[in-house]
């Protein structure tokens, strides 16, 4: 049985709350799980205390015993020292698309006939 960490939605529309749980990975978002381990509350502001409250000693077992992580998870154990988590660079990710560029290319290629025009 393949085991997950991860977030389980509660809370209203619009007002998140996460449980965070161990759960197997073919059980749905918020379905079945084995155990309850902590929670999640992004709402909070980022230095809030009770932003994230983690059972720390059953997350580290729950590790041990090969459950999985996701990634926002992986933040939370990085954060409480119990896992280390690469930190991820995307270089390219600010940069804009295909379109973008073919757009700013003519703009500028009719600004400089434009300008071109206007000097002779």
């Amino acid at each position: 049985m393949s085991l997950k960490i991860r977030l389980a939605r509660a809370g209203t529309k619009k007002r998140p709350f996460y449980h965070i749980v161990i759960a197997d990975a073919r059980s749905p978002r918020d379905g079945r799980f084995i155990e309850k381990i902590g929670t999640f509350n992004p709402l909070l502001a980022k230095d809030a205390e009770n932003r994230v409250v983690l059972n720390t000693e059953r997350a580290q077992h729950w590790v041990g015993v090969g459950a999985q992580p996701t990634d926002r998870v992986l933040r939370f154990l990085d954060a409480a020292g119990l896992a280390k988590r690469d930190a991820r660079n995307n270089p390219n990710k600010g940069e804009p698309g295909a379109k973008a560029k073919e757009r700013a290319e003519e703009k500028a290629a009719k600004a400089a006939a434009a300008a071109e025009g206007s000097a002779e």
